[in-house]
C-alpha cells in the first residue's frame, strides 16, 4: 500500500505493486519531476536481462509507465501507472512502485515538486 499522508495527520490509502524478489529496496527520496503519459526508456540493466524490450516507447496507454509519472530523487525509480493493472497487489517490478492509471492520476494531483517519500 502507498499512503498519502496530508498535513492534518490524515491519509488516503492506493493499492501498488512492487519490486519483485531480488529488486526490492527502502529508503527515503522526494518527488523530484513528475510527468504526464510520460515516454520510456528501459535503462541498460533492464535491457541486458530482457534484449526483447524496445529502446524506447513514446509515452500513450500502451506504455508500461502508464499515464503519469514521478521521478524519486536522481534514482531511476518513480511511482508510476501501468499498462497492466492486474498486476496491482503484485511483485512484479524491477524496482518501482506502479499504481492503477486511476490512482496515479489521482496521487499526481495531489503532490507536489519536493514532497518526500519513504518506501518501507
Amino acid at each position: 500500500m502507498l499512503y498519502l499522508v496530508g498535513s492534518d495527520g490524515k491519509a488516503i490509502r492506493y493499492g501498488i505493486g512492487v519490486g519483485r524478489p531480488g529488486f526490492t529496496w527502502s529508503g527515503m527520496h522526494t518527488i523530484s519531476s513528475k510527468k504526464e503519459w510520460p515516454d520510456w526508456v528501459p535503462p541498460p540493466e533492464m535491457l541486458a536481462r530482457q534484449p526483447s524490450l524496445p529502446h524506447f516507447m513514446a509515452g500513450g496507454p500502451n506504455n508500461p509507465l502508464g499515464a503519469r509519472a514521478m521521478y524519486l530523487g536522481s534514482t531511476l525509480y518513480r511511482i508510476h501507472g501501468s499498462n497492466e493493472p492486474w498486476t496491482i497487489g503484485h511483485n512484479v517490478s524491477s524496482g518501482c512502485i506502479r499504481m492503477r492509471n486511476v490512482d496515479v492520476i489521482d496521487l499526481y494531483s495531489r503532490v507536489k515538486l519536493g514532497t518526500k517519500v519513504v518506501v518501507l
